[in-house]
């Protein structure tokens, strides 16, 4: 079985999150989400509209997700590739090149594009206006 994990906050869920999601389960056979918790939010200097628990039931409830952990810091991306027997490493091209050195652990990474005409900073200005 080919394991794939991707890491994000997924705040007010839209369908650019669908999209990534889906794209990233076609690499494999078993898709993790590790999702930002607040406290890791708040060392990334982020707040979330959701709180935590809230974003790991809305993400467990999309069919390509098998299994949602939570992201409590930077540093836990080569524990969580070992620990749940990953191949695949996706995230979003926005980081390209910020995760080669997974590679080094045996996982194919792999910066896939974000749909463009979405985003959850675009939502949050938006409704700001």
């Amino acid at each position: 079985m080919k394991r794939v994990i991707t890491y994000g906050t997924f705040d007010l869920l839209h369908y650019g999150h669908i999209n990534l999601l889906k794209r990233a389960k076609a690499l494999g056979d078993y898709l993790i989400v590790a999702v930002s918790t607040d406290e890791f939010n708040a060392i990334k200097g982020k707040k979330s509209y959701f709180p935590y628990e809230q974003r790991k039931a809305l993400v467990e409830a999309i069919r390509y997700v098998d299994l949602v952990i939570p992201e409590e810091n930077w540093d836990q991306k080569i524990k969580d590739v070992h620990e749940y027997n990953v191949d695949v490493f996706v995230i979003g091209d926005d980081w390209k090149g910020k995760f080669d050195y997974l590679e080094k652990e045996g996982v194919e990474v792999v910066y896939l594009g974000r749909t463009p005409e979405i985003s959850t900073t675009q939502i949050k200005e938006e409704l700001k206006k």
